[in-house]
């Protein structure tokens, strides 16, 4: 992975949560099954691991200094 400050990463962070928050008021509105719903569900999951990701990145560069 390539190296990102502390700034990019938690400017990304912001936006994952934004992309999060935007997805489950939406997926509320389908119902479970559809089509909208199931590709809400899989976005999700891609954000929550992304989510992960950046904050693990984000403790590993508070830990190096």
């Amino acid at each position: 992975m390539d190296k990102y400050s502390s700034e990019e990463l938690t400017a990304a962070l912001r936006a994952v949560n934004s992309i999060i928050n935007k997805c489950e008021k939406a997926k509320e509105k389908f119902p479970e099954g559809n089509s909208h719903h199931t590709l809400l569900r899989n976005r999700l999951k891609a954000m929550y691991i992304s989510k992960s990701l950046i904050e693990d990145a984000i403790t590993k560069n508070v830990l190096k200094f």
